[in-house]
């Protein structure tokens, strides 16, 4: 005679098991970063915007004109937005091992898990500073869809690949020289310097914007501004930029398995 179906205990499957950790992570995450409240969200989402906002109050204090346009505004933005995405995800992946090095020691939770879960809370939070901006952008009067809005996602996505990737391997690094948190912050001031967020790099000499090329973070803001400026007059080279991104990630997941798990 079978059981009562009420008597009968499902079994969870691993899925269900893995998708449980991550979601306590990204709560635990989400509590102990931004004070357990909205208004600290809310603040670490708008920091971003205040960033943008200051740049065109500075560049307006001085008397610049727009290099791209006649929105100083959008031009700060279509630079900042996909800059500040790569450098925040590739910083706060790497904290996350940092500040959260005691819960590897519960058997369920994983290094990787770990990573996952402050990707999830670095993207929405990403996600939300975008829709942000584009609403300020809106209700100022400019208009904050793209020519080509496809372009425009494909560059935004390429930011967060590359974030992924440089962050995975900070995550290597910062296992074995902790030092690294401190040393990265000359890496992302100097790229976010030479992104071309402030200018055109393009109309610099030739000789110049090539070595500036070489920076992918140049090319992935020229490939959001191209989807906003269609005109531009500059060339994304897209399979160098995911190739480095894709190349990044492979390497820092390879430094997960052989270098951080020995080491944690």
């Amino acid at each position: 005679m079978a059981p009562p179906a009420e008597n009968i205990i499902e079994t969870p499957t691993k899925f269900d098991v893995y998708s449980h950790v991550i979601r306590a992570l990204v709560l635990r995450d989400m509590r102990t970063r931004f004070g357990g409240s909205h208004w600290g969200y809310a603040v670490v989402v708008l920091w971003p915007v205040a960033h943008i906002f200051l740049i065109v109050g500075i560049m307006a204090f001085r008397g610049m004109p727009s290099p791209m346009g006649d929105s100083p505004l959008l031009f700060v933005a279509t630079g900042c937005v996909p800059a500040l995405t790569f450098q925040y995800i590739s910083r706060e992946v790497m904290k996350a091992i940092m500040n959260n090095r005691p819960l590897i020691y519960y058997p369920q939770v994983k290094i990787f898990d770990l990573m996952i879960a402050r990707l999830l809370v670095e993207i929405v939070k990403g996600f939300t500073g975008l829709v942000i901006v584009l609403a300020i952008l809106a209700c100022l009067g400019v208009d904050p869809i793209p020519e080509e809005p496809a372009v425009a996602i494909g560059g935004y996505c390429a930011a967060i690949f590359m974030g992924i990737g440089i962050g995975s391997i900070n995550i290597g690094i910062v296992s074995f020289f902790p030092g690294w948190q401190l040393g990265y912050i000359l890496v992302t001031i100097s790229m976010y310097i030479s992104s071309g967020i402030f200018f055109l790099p393009h109309m610099l000499p030739a000789q110049i914007y090539e070595i500036m090329k070489w920076n992918p973070m140049v090319q992935i803001v020229e490939w959001v501004r191209v989807a906003y400026e269609p005109a531009l007059g500059v060339e994304v080279d897209h399979a160098y930029v995911l190739l480095i991104a894709g190349s990044t990630l492979a390497i820092g997941l390879v430094m997960e398995r052989t270098v951080v798990r020995h080491l944690t």
